[in-house]
């Protein structure tokens, strides 16, 4: 059974390292909290990510540690990294945890044998050039294999992508990657193989053209209630078409979450970089604010005073726990601050986030899980 291990084991780290296990690999995991390693080793973790809990009390082949020597074994030649990649404040990423991981790396000297990296997080185009020529001279190379998941479905999108985007150090290592997603993939995906460069930037364009389809779909909405018209049936007439596709072309809350917003901001950010503006990713930024606000006059007019406005979620989207940007939370707060009723009902654990931070701005209501 081939040996494979992962520096990073949070929630996309565990998924994708349970998803290897679930495809015959024999799988370590590093993390630095020993007592979330504990949870895991003793399969004590409840996870509000669906299916993950189950799939981690079925690893049989599944460990995790604190060490990161427990990964640099001569029977490990193939290292997936999903360390954090916060947002930095230029609008690009925080590669610190990344930096820090190969000043360790770097500290244990020259590998025996070459030693793929394999980078899963999400990284500002030109960084994984930048490592490998960092770590080339201890024998690791290094390649890009970043995930397209969403909270709430994230081991379903793992085994039916549409996609595998893989940036390869050299053909060699792009089949050995490919071999390993071929097994995890339940579906038969079409796998696109370039350099790092090109593939860092394919990731985030990808997401840069999804949020561009709802900023579009949320003005031409606001247009047709301004105007009197149906925004459901116009997109969906709009998404009818073969060459548009009715996918992420409907009218409601603008993007928000981990993803989205930042994958826009950093693109632009690298585009700056280069010399280049691009114009259609900032219009996709400014135009999910104006729906915002779009949003807020229309609710504001649309309800009495005393009505009470209730949402059923404020998390970005509904069936996840995180409000990172959530667009429907920032429409509840002008909605209160402006002296209007609201009452929130929403998972426990969002409840209690949302008390925390929140006070009595809201009226809250949990709702079970599932």
């Amino acid at each position: 059974m081939k040996k494979i291990g992962i520096i990073g084991i949070g929630k996309l780290g565990l998924c994708l390292a349970l998803e290897l296990e679930r495809a015959g690999f024999e799988v370590t995991g590093v993390d630095i909290d020993p007592n979330y390693v504990d949870q895991l080793n003793n399969r004590s973790l409840n996870s509000p990510e669906p299916g993950l809990s189950d799939y981690l009390k079925n690893a049989a082949h599944f460990r995790a540690a604190t060490d990161l020597r427990s990964v640099l074994q001569d029977d490990i030649s193939m290292l997936f990294v999903l360390v954090p990649t916060p947002d930095a404040p230029n609008g690009g990423y925080d590669h610190s945890y990344i930096d820090a991981l190969s000043h360790e790396l770097i500290s244990f000297g020259r590998r025996d044998a070459e030693v793929h990296l394999v980078v899963g997080c999400t990284t500002l185009p030109g960084y994984c050039d930048q490592l490998a020529q960092r770590l080339a001279l201890y024998h690791y190379s290094v390649s890009y294999k970043p995930e397209f998941v969403a909270q709430g479905t994230i081991l379903q999108d793992m085994e039916q992508p549409d996609i595998v985007l893989i940036g390869e150090s050299d053909a060699k290592s792009g089949q050995e990657i490919q071999r390993v997603f071929e097994r995890v993939c339940k579906n038969k995906p079409a796998f696109h193989r370039m350099d790092r460069l090109s593939a860092e930037i394919c990731k985030l364009a990808t997401n840069c053209f999804l949020t561009t389809k709802i900023s579009f779909a949320n003005s031409i909405g606001d247009l047709a209630l301004r105007s009197g018209a149906d925004p459901a049936k116009i997109l969906a007439a709009i998404g009818g078409d073969s060459r548009i596709g009715s996918k992420y072309l409907r009218y409601g809350f603008g993007f928000g979450g981990p993803c989205f917003p930042r994958d826009n901001r950093a693109l632009n950010h690298f585009a700056r970089s280069r010399q280049f503006d691009l114009l259609l990713s900032q219009a996709t930024d400014a135009v999910n604010n104006q729906h915002l606000h779009f949003q807020f006059e229309h609710w504001m007019h649309n309800h009495a005073p005393e009505d009470m406005i209730e949402f059923d979620s404020v998390a970005f989207k509904k069936g996840s726990v995180s409000i990172e940007e959530s667009q429907q939370l920032a429409l509840a707060i002008m909605l209160a601050k402006a002296g209007r009723r609201v009452k929130v009902r929403d998972r426990p654990e969002v409840i209690e986030t949302l008390k925390l931070r929140f006070g009595d701005l809201f009226l809250y209501q949990t709702e079970p899980d599932g």
